[in-house]
């Protein structure tokens, strides 16, 4: 099934059920609130809103509406965790390489994972808002997991039993601001403002075959500006899958219901796939050239981010942004004019 959360003027939004074609949606009315109160007790309300997703997908759910992404918070507005790993390894090597620094090997055994901010997550169509363009400004296309409890010490084939959802996620790094603060030995903060989510959260059964290993086997769509970037497959080249990087992150701790787990910037070894961030590109420069000449975003830029199935059909829905100064207005289109005034 597909889930995701309107905007109500509340923290938590509105869970919704959405159309597989996501042109339709119905409010979960008396099933849930919430995606996190659904997650808090998913054996028992998950059926229920895979029942109603059924009646909307054949078109006899009662008061349905379409479904609109701009309307739409990130499906898990705030999260109780968020985690992301680094599980495509050579987007790390790329930049080691670049920088001359040579790559552990215990990268290859051992996944990279940072703790990122959970309490404020940016919608999949709301502006990205920063207030200084010099930061370095950079989009991270990546998929997440959603899990449901995963107990401390859980093996793999454990973890991969509590997946519960699939999303989309634009990982936004402020690439200038990162050298100091890795410098300091105590990992990201700053250089690491809201995350972005795809308009729709999904249980794995939806990806069908493309779901397999604990891997989504799909290419992964990057546009900025209007032009497609990159479209590595997230399938290939992924050195730890989910299931593996779930396990990692309960090796010391608990991960409660709610849980939300990255995959890191999706990179194939084959440059022709193009991109996932603009940080890679620039290191592929660095390597070939001995500097980086694509610049990072700019105020006013978009990003798009996105995942077809294998028929060319939108599976989670698109992020699609656009980055804007913190503070600054936008213009307001001019109001139609008056019908009565013209005659």
């Amino acid at each position: 099934m597909k889930l995701a959360t309107l905007k109500d003027g509340t923290r938590d939004g509105q869970l919704i059920v959405v159309a597989r074609d996501l042109k339709t949606a119905v409010v979960a009315d008396g099933i849930a609130r919430s995606l996190q109160r659904a997650l808090d007790d998913w054996a028992f309300i998950a059926p229920q809103l895979d029942e109603l997703y059924r009646q909307l997908n054949e078109g006899r759910a009662r008061r349905s509406f379409d479904f609109v992404p701009k309307d739409c918070m990130a499906p898990l507005p705030r999260a109780y965790q968020w985690a992301d790993g680094s599980a495509y390894v050579n987007h790390v090597e790329l930049v080691r390489k670049a920088r001359n620094a040579e790559m552990p090997a215990s990268f290859w055994d051992d996944p990279l994972m940072y703790q990122g901010g959970s309490d404020d997550f940016i919608g999949p169509c709301d502006d990205i808002e920063l207030k200084h363009e010099e930061w370095g400004i950079d989009f991270e296309s990546e998929i997440a997991v959603v899990t449901d409890d995963v107990p401390m010490g859980a093996t793999p084939d454990q973890a991969f039993q509590q997946i519960r959802l699939l999303m989309l996620v634009n990982d936004v790094s402020l690439r200038n601001l990162i050298p100091e603060e890795l410098a300091k030995g105590f990992g990201f903060f700053q250089s690491k403002p809201a995350s972005s989510f795809s308009p729709v959260a999904v249980t794995p059964d939806e990806l069908g075959e493309a779901w397999r290993d604990a891997k989504v086997h799909l290419p992964l769509r990057s546009s900025w500006n209007g032009k497609l970037v990159g479209q590595p497959n997230a399938g290939v080249d992924m050195v730890f899958n989910f299931a593996q990087l779930i396990a990692h992150l309960v090796k010391t701790r608990n991960a409660r219901a709610g849980t939300i787990v990255g995959s890191g910037t999706v990179s194939n070894k084959d440059a022709k796939k193009g991109y996932s961030c603009i940080a890679e590109k620039r290191c592929l420069e660095m390597i070939a050239d001995g500097k980086p000449t694509t610049p990072f975003m700019s105020f006013g830029d978009t990003i798009k981010i996105e995942m077809l199935d294998a028929d060319g059909k939108s599976i989670f829905g698109a992020i699609e942004q656009q980055v804007w100064q913190l503070g600054r207005p936008k213009a307001v289109p001019d109001a139609a004019p008056d019908a009565e005034a013209a005659e």
